[in-house]
């Protein structure tokens, strides 16, 4: 009877330490998972974005970049130009954003800082008769024109991504974040998508341009929130 006894204990206390095994691996996993997580969200909001003012050392296919850390850049723009990354065109004193290359000679996405300020509008989906948009303003400040629920709070550029962060009217103070790509700017118009729609904006009384969207790829993602964060 007591060797029986013996090894029911035995059996018993083997059973507890594989589920506490099984319970520790799960814990784990889930931990695993959780890290991450936040290690992509740590990552998307890395920004490795230059900031700069073309010089007059310009030329149509090099860009003389003197950087806001004093640092003087010759970037190619081919890279840029062929894969339509180059936003809102350059002249010299334009204040520009910049991906480059790890070696810095190759631009990969420009955008005209001082194209994309100012105010766009859209015609009002609900009646038409009516626009509504934003104002962009240097320090990341933004403000809505007619939007009745959206109260825009920043905007950014990080990544190659143009960001918005907005919270709704009678929300609170929760913010929503989402990620566009920019697919057209010029003097007149702006146009970029998130994973859904396309959006397309133009200057206060003047008409958009969007005939070069043509070569612009707009394939729109499956993932609708792989942009937006809270």
């Amino acid at each position: 009877m007591k060797n029986k006894k013996i090894i029911l204990f035995a059996f018993f206390a083997a059973l507890m330490c594989v589920a506490c095994g099984e319970k520790k691996s799960a814990t784990s996993g889930d931990s695993e998972d959780g890290n991450q997580w936040a290690e992509n969200v740590e990552r998307q909001r890395r920004d490795s974005t230059i900031y700069g003012v073309c010089s007059d050392g310009s030329t149509m296919h090099v860009m003389q970049l003197i950087s806001d850390n004093g640092d003087t850049l010759h970037l190619n723009l081919m890279d840029a130009e062929e894969n339509n990354k180059l936003f809102g065109g350059f002249t010299i004193g334009d204040r520009m954003a910049v991906l480059a290359n790890d070696a810095k000679n190759r631009a990969e996405w420009l955008v005209n800082l001082n194209v994309l300020m100012g105010d766009w509008v859209m015609p009002n989906p609900l009646d038409g008769s009516s626009v509504m948009g934003f104002s962009i303003h240097d320090g990341g400040i933004v403000e809505g024109i007619n939007q009745g629920s959206i109260i825009y709070k920043t905007w950014r550029l990080i990544n190659g991504k143009f960001e918005l962060t907005s919270v709704r009217e009678g929300g609170g103070d929760f913010e929503e974040s989402e990620l566009y790509t920019l697919l057209f700017l010029s003097d007149d118009s702006l146009s970029y998508r998130n994973s859904e729609q396309v959006f397309e904006f133009n200057r206060p009384g003047k008409v958009p341009d969007f005939e070069e969207l043509d070569d612009v790829d707009v394939k729109l993602d499956d993932d609708a929130e792989a942009d937006m964060y809270f």
